[in-house]
């Protein structure tokens, strides 16, 4: 086997031999096999974008038209649309073009046609079409179980909203096996009577194998999990100590920088160090140094890694895997700031008074040297007096100074007033085998506060510096929220004997008020999850809105770049403003800003929805096993269907249908707050204490059925017409004296955790 050209050697090759620029022809050439094809493809790409070698039109796509009707004709493994001219009159295949979503355009699936722009050829990527307009009603993708039926196949879609099963014709059925997991479209014009037919374009396996339960969510959203070979290539070229060709790195190295993560921590973004000011006119100041790893460095405009970057937005965590935005070469190794290691990173030197109140900021582009990897839980052991062998050794030059300031940034914080909500994080523990084994609520300390306040400020201070140097910049936006959010929230809180000022210009104090008000009641966490709902989603954007939840005028990501593509913008702004490097903010970064907001904007909704939809089916799994027992929690939702109900010791979410309230008809409250009863006058509202009994819980959908045992610890007896008394249909199994038993079982469990 032959070793790779050098890039020079391979230039002049390339541009002696213009039409065999194929990967094929260039090994055959240089007598290159197997994994070096991957070597090969990289190269070509660094040829590419460094202007020695210009890559001739790809498949055709230089004899389409600048505007053409194009068919979306697959959606690769990474999620990735690729369409090809309708009307194509050449003898060979036409070309397949690369899809660049429209503003404002939907998901879309195969065999979808739109008016597309054909993109100028970048040289070192496909050729791309722009979908300006679509034709037609968008294909639907269902995700879904396939059966074998009497009748013929049959898929039934796992979304929870899905209702009807899709037919499957024997011609469409692909192969798929009784209980698979698939992927299937509609096809055929829609049917009076009858199921709606579709075909199957997909097999995902075993529906039921463990950890299948976020790959089921991965492919739901479309979130891309498998890196092209291009990309991991182009990672796999960088070697410890890559950084050193950027000039102008301050050596911080001396600085005892700490990385404070989570025990299950699978990267390390940011680096912190706090030392008390001397300057004589900042009497009892502080300074706070944060280091972010300096992803840009590895990270560049128009690269491989970029594109792939950009398309995911971001990383997306599970119980059982994450899905990054970077491969772990540079995730989980040369971007992250592993202890005793040399890396590349910007760094912001604040200055704080007494107070916590900025006084003045520095950025650099330096390398540190990170002294400790330290958990939350371990650093708070050691400032709450029980230090271990690592804390006890960084006790008085770091973890007392850092909470010393963090005392002064909470000082701060109570003085912004940010919105203050009390919601507990849910955690799945699996076993070795991917089953749940536990889930409780994460530990929350002031080590996680300290980290949190300190980012938050990094935050504003990227902003404001790119802000003072007149440099685009993508800033995180938080509107507040709607007159008519507002007003559903004031009917909750006034349910709950609780009140919201009105007649003002809203601001996160007057929410606090509120939440304040709720604080240690019983219907704290009610409270605090209706003002979350009360919430507008906070998006990036190119202009300054502000941030209503932190109260901030000014806000942008800057501290998480191994996980999130804003902050990694928000670096190259910084490196652009200050001159640090070729690195930087590009031209064509800055006209696509608009664009990068809104596709980033979208893949973080995706992985939300991702990551949540998996936490509910995980909740699923655990109950299914626990089918028949009661448990308390709270009246979290009232709709027309039924009741939602958080449980006490999961936080799980589940659904009380209305078929389970017995025979009565019960109208829904002008505030939507409350369920009454017709013929009794029984009030169900939110926030009411229940006790409920789980009788389905689906781990494939993540729906969670629920028996109303009791209401604010009185058994509930529904009432039935057939009999016009209450112990109809629906009623507590086992008889109210069970009922009863239970109940009281309850208050004395609950009774013996306050004495606690």
């Amino acid at each position: 086997m032959k070793q790779l050209p050098s890039p020079d050697v391979l230039a002049d090759w390339l541009n002696a031999h213009p039409k065999q620029a194929t990967i094929k022809d260039i090994s055959k050439a240089f007598g290159l096999r197997g994994a070096q094809r991957k070597e090969l493809r990289a190269l070509l790409d660094h040829l590419a974008a460094t202007g020695q070698w210009q890559p001739p039109s790809r498949d055709g796509a230089a004899d389409l038209p600048s505007v053409t009707v194009m068919e979306l004709a697959k959606i690769d493994d990474y999620g990735d649309p690729w369409a090809r001219p309708v009307t194509w009159a050449a003898r060979e295949a036409a070309p397949l073009l690369a899809v660049v979503p429209g503003k404002d355009q939907g998901p879309m699936a195969r065999g979808d046609r739109f008016l597309g722009q054909v993109l100028a050829d970048q040289g070192d990527g496909p050729a791309r079409v722009r979908v300006i307009r679509r034709f037609g009603t968008p294909s639907k993708s269902i995700l879904g179980i396939y059966k074998d039926t009497a009748e013929g196949g049959r898929v039934q879609p796992i979304d929870k909203g899905e209702r009807s099963e899709w037919q499957i014709p024997e011609a469409g059925r692909a192969g798929a096996r009784d209980g698979e997991l698939v992927e299937a479209t509609p096809i055929g014009p829609k049917a009076r009577m009858g199921l709606p037919k579709a075909k199957i374009v997909d097999r995902l396996g075993d529906p039921s194998a463990p950890r299948s339960v976020s790959l089921i969510a991965i492919h739901q959203h479309g979130i891309p999990h498998r890196f092209p070979d291009t990309v991991l290539a182009e990672a796999a070229a960088f070697q410890d100590g890559s950084w050193d060709r950027a000039e102008g790195r301050q050596d911080l190295t001396d600085l005892p920088f700490v990385t404070i993560d989570p025990s299950d921590a699978r990267d390390h973004d940011d680096a912190v160090f706090a030392e008390r000011d001397t300057n004589s006119d900042n009497p009892d100041g502080h300074i706070l140094w944060v280091a972010i790893a300096d992803v840009a460095n590895y990270v560049r405009p128009g690269s491989a890694l970029d594109r792939e970057a950009r398309n995911r937005g971001n990383s997306c965590y599970f119980p059982d895997r994450v899905v990054p935005m970077l491969p772990d070469h540079l995730s989980g190794d040369l971007c992250s700031l592993h202890e005793n290691v040399l890396r590349p990173a910007l760094v912001l030197r604040m200055q704080l008074d007494a107070d916590g109140q900025k006084i003045a900021h520095k950025f650099m582009r330096a390398v540190i040297k990170s002294h400790a990897s330290l958990t939350y839980g371990q650093v708070q052991a050691a400032q709450d007096g029980q230090p271990d062998a690592q804390t006890a050794l960084l006790m008085d030059r770091v973890i007392t100074p850092l909470y010393a300031c963090y005392a002064a940034l909470k000082r701060a914080r109570e003085q912004r007033q940010p919105l203050d909500l009390d919601l507990p994080e849910r955690k799945v523990i699996l076993d070795e085998t991917g089953k749940v084994q536990s889930i409780h609520f994460a530990d929350r300390f002031d080590a996680h506060r300290l980290i949190e306040e300190a980012m938050v400020l990094s935050n504003v201070a990227a902003a404001e510096e790119l802000i003072r140097r007149r440099t685009p910049l993508l800033f995180r936006v938080h509107e507040e929220p709607s007159p008519e959010k507002l007003d559903a929230l004031r009917e909750t809180a006034k349910a709950a004997g609780l009140t919201l000022a009105k007649g003002q210009v809203l601001q996160t104090r007057h929410l606090n008020a509120l939440l304040h008000q709720a604080a240690g009641s019983e219907t704290a966490e009610l409270i605090n999850l209706s003002t979350l709902r009360s919430m507008t989603q906070a998006y990036y954007a190119p202009q300054n809105l502000g941030h209503f939840g932190l109260a901030l005028q000014a806000y942008a990501h800057f501290t998480s770049p191994i996980r999130r593509y804003a902050d990694l913008i928000v670096h190259r702004a910084l490196i652009a403003a200050h001159g640090w490097g070729d690195d930087g903010l590009t031209a064509a970064d800055i006209e696509a800003l608009e664009e990068t907001a809104q596709a980033i904007s979208q893949t973080e909704r995706h992985a939300m929805l991702a990551e949540r939809d998996t936490t509910d089916r995980y909740m699923a799994a655990y109950l299914s096993e626990r089918i028949g027992a009661d448990f308390t929690g709270r009246i979290s939702g009232i709709a027309r269907f039924g009741l939602f109900v958080k449980l006490d010791e999961t936080a799980a979410d589940g659904l009380v249908p209305m078929r389970a309230l017995g025979d009565e008809y019960f109208r829904l409250d002008d505030g939507g707050t409350a369920l009454i009863g017709q013929d009794t006058g029984r009030v169900l509202s939110l926030g009411q204490r229940v006790t409920v009994r789980v009788i389905e819980a689906a781990p494939v959908t993540g729906g969670i059925a629920l028996d109303l045992i009791a209401v604010e610890d009185e058994v509930y007896l529904p009432k039935s017409r057939r009999r016009g008394k209450p112990g109809g249909r629906g009623a507590p199994r086992g008889g109210a004296r069970k009922a009863k038993g239970k109940i009281d079982s309850v208050k004395r469990k609950r009774e013996r955790q306050k004495r606690r």
